[in-house]
């Protein structure tokens, strides 16, 4: 038996009045998901414990299987394995995002006008990173470049004593009250001010600006954490594991979990990301000796805090023809049973921007052992089966027909 999660990131929203009321996964033309809907188990999953905040690393490592209570320790040291960087256990990480504030003539009176600097590339980055941690760097606090607007500083025994608002949060809002604040919020202030004031008239912002794209003018700091210990994927199910991701904080999770992690072509974690290329990529895992694959597909939630409604539709459209579509025929093909479980991690919804912490539509299709399913694939159409898994991170063991296992 092969084993195959496609998970579509903030996949799950409300229903639009532009859309008659429908969500983007019942606009959706989903041809593919749909039919395997109506003949997989089809139910609604709680993947964000009462009381944590809803992000994908707390979501991801709950599908996974891993018991967010016991396991998570903060987004940013998930993050920092993905890029190479050797934690020590009195390190504290923060993702550092590259961001666009508007410019006003107070650093606390700007707005957060773009998470993602216009979804900078990796290349020109780095350069910004570079610079930023030559003039802000030193024994104690040390900042790596990641894959486009997403970066890491580490601060040599830093007091996790902060509180972080995600940038993603606050799009289009004045970031006066979203400043850090406690324990040590001065020195991360300082640093997010003197980055402003050293990026505001980089060349490569004045050159952004000159093009018509939003300028990486200043660090903004969140997800702080300490070095996780995750169990290996392979002794705790019995799997050899591949994650297949775009994104740093995925990349993480699967290199902390001893899966194979193979490297992307043309993967950006938004909606012009190459779709194929991941489920070709999954195929040849699969191939090669991967009983299990975990594609993760940033795009539906890009799309989410963007409030691009088409883009999330056309996201979903392309996860059903190019993965979906794509691994069901190849995998038919076979003499070898496969599995697909199908869903988000958390919603994004397009009314709020953000992540919320309602329970997500699952899809559990098993090819040798089909069950009457549901009409079609969708928060609507899972909720009325009446089918709820209250804990997250027991889906994997039922995903992976395991009676017991350790959480």
């Amino acid at each position: 038996m092969k084993y195959v999660v496609i998970l579509g990131d903030g996949m799950a929203d409300y229903p639009i009045a532009a859309l008659g009321g429908k969500t983007p996964l019942e606009k959706a033309k989903k041809p593919h998901i749909d039919a395997l809907a109506r003949l997989s188990e089809v139910g609604l999953c709680k993947t964000v414990p009462d009381g944590i905040k809803p992000g994908s690393d707390v979501a991801n490592l709950s599908v996974l299987g891993y018991d967010p209570a016991r396991y998570y320790t903060g987004r940013s040291p998930l993050e920092a394995a993905s890029i190479g960087i050797a934690l020590k256990d009195t390190d504290l990480t923060l993702r550092a995002n590259l961001v666009t504030l508007s410019g006003e003539t107070s650093y606390e009176s700007m707005t957060m006008e773009d998470y993602s600097a216009g979804e900078i590339s990796t290349k020109e980055a780095k350069i910004l990173i570079d610079y930023l941690a030559g003039q802000l760097g030193n024994d104690k606090l040390k900042l790596y470049a990641g894959v486009s607007y997403r970066h890491c500083l580490v601060a040599d025994r830093g007091a996790n004593d902060t509180e972080f608002t995600p940038p993603h949060d606050i799009s289009g809002k004045c970031i006066a009250e979203y400043l850090p604040s406690g324990g040590s919020a001065a020195l991360y202030i300082s640093l997010m001010k003197r980055s402003y004031e050293l990026l505001k008239d980089h060349p490569l912002n004045k050159q952004r600006l000159r093009e018509g794209k939003h300028p990486a003018n200043s660090l903004w700091f969140w997800g702080a954490g300490r070095k996780p210990a995750l169990d290996s994927f392979q002794s705790k199910f019995g799997k050899k594991g591949t994650m297949i991701s775009a994104v740093d904080l995925l990349k993480g999770i699967g290199k902390l979990t001893g899966m194979n992690v193979p490297d992307l072509r043309g993967a950006t974690g938004n909606y012009h990301t190459d779709f194929g290329e991941k489920a070709q990529t999954a195929l040849r895992s699969l191939n090669n000796g991967s009983d299990f694959c975990y594609i993760h597909v940033e795009a539906p939630d890009e799309c989410g805090h963007q409030g691009d409604l088409e883009h999330k539709i056309y996201s979903i459209e392309q996860i059903d023809e190019k993965i979906v579509g794509f691994l069901k025929n190849e995998l038919e093909k076979r003499d070898e049973p496969f599995s697909f479980l199908i869903m988000p991690d958390h919603p994004t919804p397009l009314s709020v921007r953000t992540h919320v912490s309602d329970p997500v539509p699952y899809l559990l299709y098993r090819s040798d052992e089909p069950v009457k399913g549901a009409p079609c694939y969708s928060e609507r159409a899972a909720a009325d089966t009446g089918i709820f898994v209250a804990h997250g991170c027991d889906l994997m063991k039922k995903f992976l027909k395991l009676p017991s296992v350790k959480q």
